[in-house]
């Protein structure tokens, strides 16, 4: 969907603390980075706290990156708590061909009516609490939205994302592990769908 042919991507999470948007930002970080990139990730927020709003940033990029601020025009934007479509403005410096991973049960072309999105711009939908909830028994919906940018990030696998996940996170359980990449790779199959 988006190559590295301009050079550079930037992505926006919004999320909550406690749904594993930080680390998210920092897994694909690292994935990428596995894959010969230069990257950023890091989050902004406020109080640490358990609910509240957070964002963090990706950068990625074939040449060396000099920026070090927050992402102001992303061409992905990943909404990790669905009560933050309304309430985030996650559009604000997107342009009209931006890319919208939206963690909700709602189709595409609901989330695109609710945020007046234009054509041009791509929206890919994942029910990702679910899935954490069926495999995780916990609303940690990070894996499966993981999962579903391997869609946008075309030169990496939900695969490559899966491994990788499983190998930097050694300090859980082996089923915590096997429930982290069925999430993953449930992500990138309904991201299909939607």
């Amino acid at each position: 969907m988006l190559d590295m042919a301009k050079g550079s991507i930037e992505v926006r999470w919004h999320g909550r603390g406690g749904q594993g948007a930080k680390s998210a930002s920092a897994i694909l970080a690292e994935v990428m980075f596995e894959e010969g990139y230069h990257v950023q990730a890091f989050p902004e927020y406020g109080a640490e706290r358990q609910g509240a709003p957070i964002r963090a940033y990706n950068r990625v990029s074939d040449r060396p990156i000099r920026k070090r601020c927050g992402v102001q025009n992303p061409d992905i934007v990943v909404i990790v708590d669905p009560t933050m479509v309304e309430s985030a403005n996650p559009c604000e410096g997107c342009a009209d061909d931006a890319v919208y991973l939206v963690n909700t049960p709602e189709g595409a072309g609901a989330i695109r009516r609710v945020l007046g999105l234009p054509d041009s711009a791509t929206v890919l939908t994942v029910d990702a609490t679910r899935i954490t909830m069926e495999e995780l028994g916990q609303n940690r919906p990070n894996a499966p939205l993981l999962g579903a940018l391997s869609h946008v990030f075309s030169d990496v696998s939900a695969e490559t994302i899966a491994n990788h996940f499983t190998t930097k996170m050694k300090s859980l359980s082996t089923s915590l592990l096997e429930a982290n990449r069925r999430s993953i790779m449930r992500g990138y199959e309904e991201a299909l769908r939607s």
